[in-house]
């Protein structure tokens, strides 16, 4: 079976390039199923109920999430009640929402879906590979074919978790760094594997926010509040996999960039 994953959708420029580029994208790798990271999506940190029905909306089957999960007031609520909606399973207990989740496919095969946060520079997060490890092997006791998104900080750590879980998922699948990497690969065991999908947003920017502040922070170690940068050169990044469905092995990996250029009319 085909499956789109699509990296982390930073504010109102990633949700539009989402919503003119998903169905389409869907139709030419015919895709049975899609993932999206969205702890994004609202101004560049969290969702929102009403961002989450519109991305669900545009032909999203899941979204998952990061450390920025709960940057928006009453996004509890929204992660409570919509099982597509995935925040990191290695939170403290007792936090609202699901780590993991069985979604149906339009194929009909079931899909597995994980949600970690990796600790290196990160907060203080339970042990990810001891609840990535846990979290597999339950998914598969249902469906063959399990996706694991490792929001995680270095590349070591993504790496360690490919190796970790080969053999044992479908596929490991950075995010968070916002930058594709060109390292997509099919571990020995069938594991898909990339250390970063990349970012759906505006690329003219620092990893999505506005350059000036950021620059200005980072030279003067002042802060200055910043936001999302312009829409000048909007990018849709993620990853095609092709998965067999009795397996759950990865038989093939794609990168994907889809360049829409300057939206700054559109918005």
């Amino acid at each position: 079976m085909n499956i789109l994953f699509i990296g982390d959708i930073f504010g109102q420029p990633g949700r539009v390039a989402v919503k003119k580029l998903v169905p389409e994208l869907r139709r030419r790798y015919e895709a049975e199923f899609v993932i999206a990271n969205a702890e994004n999506a609202a101004h560049g940190k969290g969702v929102t109920a009403k961002i989450v029905a519109e991305l669900l909306d545009c032909g999203i089957d899941c979204l998952t999430g990061g450390n920025h999960s709960f940057a928006v007031q009453k996004s509890e609520e929204v992660h409570d009640r919509e099982v597509r909606l995935l925040r990191p399973a290695n939170m403290p207990p007792g936090t609202p929402g699901h780590g993991a989740g069985i979604y149906d496919s339009a194929a009909g095969f079931r899909v597995g879906v994980a949600n970690v946060c990796g600790r290196a520079f990160m907060a203080h997060y339970d042990d990810p590979f001891r609840e990535a490890a846990a979290l597999v092997k339950d998914l598969r006791r249902d469906t063959p074919i399990v996706i694991l998104d490792f929001h995680a900080e270095t590349t070591s750590e993504k790496v360690g978790m490919g190796w970790f879980l080969d053999g044992k998922c479908s596929a490991v699948l950075g995010t968070h760094t916002h930058i594709p990497t060109a390292d997509e690969t099919i571990l020995p065991e069938g594991t898909g594997y990339i250390t970063d999908a990349g970012m759906t947003g505006p690329y003219r920017s620092i990893i999505g926010g506005e350059i000036e502040p950021i620059l200005y922070t980072m030279r003067t170690l002042q802060r200055r509040r910043f936001g999302v940068a312009e829409p000048k050169d909007v990018r849709l990044c993620g990853v095609f996999l092709e998965v067999d469905p009795l397996t759950g092995e990865t038989r093939r990996i794609e990168r994907i960039r889809e360049d829409l250029g300057d939206l700054t009319t559109e918005l």
